[in-house]
């Protein structure tokens, strides 16, 4: 085996990290987790609740898990991920009470916080170590148009995920995640400079500083970050939150999935919408998608079923507009050596604001 990647086997590699997301996202009781809580009872500021548990859990683990991920190793990290994601759904499994669902949201947390920032500096850095990084943007779109029509291909089955219980829906999540684990032991590390230390502790501390010292004296990085992590928390806890605010305006259960999936292809076009509009300033994309947000807000109050789901696939279609070109912009910025770290930075200040905006916007929806 060559020491560094070729452009086959970097294009190889890609096309498991696409593998990798594909299967992992078509979780159908992770995808209508907030439809299994009230279809279970609890209240939509119960539902809420949970929610800042998991992002007050993501915020506590998201940098260590990117440092861990530069470290020891991005396929490594991976690998757990995948494996944490099956503990967390077995976890789900057996809770009977909200606290048990509190801790089983801890544990999901994390193994989104593993992969978070991971598949993407596996990436890039694969493509670098090939000399083909410019073919990164057309993995950012293409890996979010996959999740989002995989993902959306899960809540298109929210009503069967009900109609089977939260138990065994949760059970095919954890064996849908026994098939990510192999993908994952499948792909293959990238190299850094970093590899060359073989300290572990001088690893984590070079990784610390160097990180702190780039996001210090770059303060563009640091606006980039706090935007998208606003306009994209508004718009996935609107899109959370009409899992169960659409049965109470009238729709039939039937139709719940379907309605799920087409706001969730709004995602997967934004997404894709990327590769073929041409780059715009930073500033009129956070324009643009912030008022997609807004407009997908204002459809969720309307008490019209119709308006609200196509509030919906704009709101997501702006939210992943901005999401993909923050990421290919952040990536060309951030070194190598430090990608996963900062790119969790980016993850890690999205839980901040869905720490804030959860519990406002789970009480909004209640009026």
């Amino acid at each position: 085996m060559n020491k560094f990647m070729d452009k086959k086997t970097a294009r190889r590699q890609i096309g498991k990290l696409y593998l990798v997301d594909n299967v992992g996202s078509l979780m159908i009781a992770g995808a209508s987790w907030c439809a299994l809580l009230a279809a279970r009872g609890f209240s939509t500021a119960a539902i809420g609740l949970a929610e800042s548990i998991f992002h007050v859990a993501s915020m506590i683990f998201e940098v260590p898990s990117g440092a861990i991920a530069d470290v020891f190793g991005r396929k490594n990290t991976m690998i757990a991920s995948r494996v944490v994601s099956v503990l967390a759904a077995l976890m789900m499994i057996f809770s009977d009470s909200f606290f048990l669902i509190g801790i089983a949201m801890v544990v999901s947390a994390l193994s989104y916080n593993l992969a978070s920032g991971t598949r993407e500096a596996l990436a890039y850095d694969s493509l670098k170590e090939a000399g083909i990084e410019d073919e990164y943007d057309k993995f950012a779109s293409n890996d979010l148009v996959i999740y989002q029509i995989t993902s959306s291909l899960a809540t298109l089955l929210a009503g069967a995920a009900i109609a089977l219980g939260y138990k065994k829906a949760y059970a095919v999540d954890a064996f849908v995640g026994l098939f990510a684990i192999g993908i994952a032991a499948s792909l293959r590390e990238a190299k850094t400079e970093l590899c060359k230390e073989k300290s572990v502790k001088k690893r984590f501390k070079e990784v610390a500083r160097e990180s702190a010292l780039f996001l210090k004296n770059n303060s563009k990085v640091r606006l980039i970050i706090f935007l998208n992590a606003v306009i994209g928390a508004v718009s996935i806890l609107i899109l959370f939150f009409l899992q169960a605010r659409l049965p109470e305006m009238g729709i039939e259960k039937a139709l719940l999935g379907p309605a799920l999936f087409v706001m969730g292809l709004g995602a997967a076009v934004g997404a894709k919408a990327v590769e073929y509009i041409k780059p715009s300033r930073y500033r009129n994309i956070c324009i643009f998608s912030f008022a997609c947000v807004l407009f997908a807000l204002a459809m969720a109050f309307s008490g019209n079923i119709i308006l609200a789901v196509i509030g919906g696939f704009i709101g997501a279609f702006g939210d992943n507009f901005i999401e993909v070109r923050t990421d290919i912009m952040l990536n060309n910025m951030i070194p190598s050596e430090q990608r996963a770290t900062l790119m969790s930075v980016n993850s890690f200040v999205f839980s901040v604001v869905m720490i804030v905006l959860s519990p406002i916007l789970g009480v909004l929806f209640t009026l």
